[in-house]
């Protein structure tokens, strides 16, 4: 994991345009992350995850989810975040549940005055592109961090087999991190490497298309942050554990690559004044 300081570091140096992370817990740590990142111009997205780490407790019920994302978000907004980006729910849950605890999000980040994007996360309520159709289709105002690594694994495939879901999604993305997954994990290996050509490929279609749709929305700005991790995410050889790739090289690789590309597709649509963050 990087140090404030070293994540300011990196951004510096490869160009981009802010850090995407979980608010510090301590009102005096946010302020003054808040402070460095604000003297280095840099924005802030700020991370949620409810009622548990990236994997929910089982059987923490609704309530507790929407107290967890109270609680956090009130410390991140200290911070000055562009928006929340939420990792909330439970696969486990029924429709019905899933619904009420967005509805009651979106009226929480309304309360607050903060915008609120929801990320399709394996272990979560969107983990699928069917119960996330189904959820959409019931709170139209609810926005999308848009991860499709998580459903390339946990569908087994590559999701272009659902363009309806996809379109629709676009229409709710607000937010894109750009990880590549495979029908066997969220995360290839290195994604420049060429036996991962199809599965890249597949993953810049799906984000082009949230850019269009962003454009034909009118939004001004367009953020997408290079998510490749380690935790697991990262392969690694049997028995000594050395990572396969150096997970910075592949960061800056595939922030890079998007950048080029969308400032080709700005080239073509100059109506949208967005830059990726």
């Amino acid at each position: 994991m990087r140090s404030c300081a070293e994540a300011i570091a990196a951004c510096q140096e490869l160009g981009w345009a802010g850090i995407e992370g979980q608010a510090p817990g301590q009102r005096a740590e946010r302020l003054e992350f808040s402070g460095k990142l604000e003297g280095e111009g840099l924005h802030f997205i700020a991370e949620i995850c409810t009622a548990g780490g990236y994997v929910p407790r089982r059987d923490a019920p609704v309530a507790e989810h929407l107290e967890a994302l109270r609680r956090l978000a009130e410390n991140a907004v200290e911070c000055n975040p562009q928006f929340l980006t939420v990792i909330g729910g439970c696969d486990g849950w029924s429709p019905d549940q899933s619904v009420e605890f967005f509805g009651a999000a979106l009226e929480l980040a309304s309360e607050l005055g903060m915008p609120a994007s929801f990320e399709t996360h394996r272990s979560r309520s969107l983990f699928n592109p069917w119960i996330t159709r189904d959820i959409l289709r019931q709170l139209p105002q609810m926005k999308l961090t848009c991860d499709f690594s998580h459903w390339c694994v946990v569908c087994e495939r590559l999701v272009d087999t659902e363009p309806e879901i996809l379109a629709l999604c676009a229409e709710r993305a607000l937010h894109v991190h750009a990880r590549v997954g495979y029908d066997q994990g969220p995360q290839v290996p290195d994604p420049a490497a060429p036996e991962y050509t199809g599965e890249l490929e597949a993953h810049e279609r799906w984000w082009l298309q949230i850019w269009r749709s962003q454009l034909a929305r009118g939004l001004a700005k367009t953020t997408m942050t290079p998510e490749f991790g380690p935790d697991g995410y990262l392969h690694t050889l049997p028995f000594t554990r050395v990572p396969v790739a150096d997970l910075s090289k592949v960061n800056a690789w595939i922030g890079e690559r998007q950048i080029r590309r969308f400032e080709k597709f700005l080239a073509s649509n100059p109506v949208l004044a967005g830059e990726p963050n």
